[in-house]
């Protein structure tokens, strides 16, 4: 009796097809929500390097000029 029972499915499998095919989608929506929260992060972490590059870029010309500034020709 317990063989046959483990044998047996929980559903048959046309009523199960369904509940798959939802998990799936249900899982592909939640795949495609995570790797946009990725894409929207990368995009800020890269707009944020790139304006501490221009602010070091900045601040080592403004250096240059006040080294250059000090010593007399």
């Amino acid at each position: 009796m317990m063989l046959l029972l483990a044998a047996t499915p929980a559903l048959p499998i046309d009523e199960a097809g369904k509940y798959v095919a939802g998990a799936y989608i249900v899982f592909v929506v939640l795949l495609l929500i995570y790797v946009g929260l990725m894409a929207a992060k990368l995009a800020r972490i890269s707009r944020d390097l790139e304006e501490l590059a221009e602010l070091a870029e900045g601040r080592a010309a403004r250096r240059d000029d006040a080294v250059a500034e000090e010593v007399p020709a």
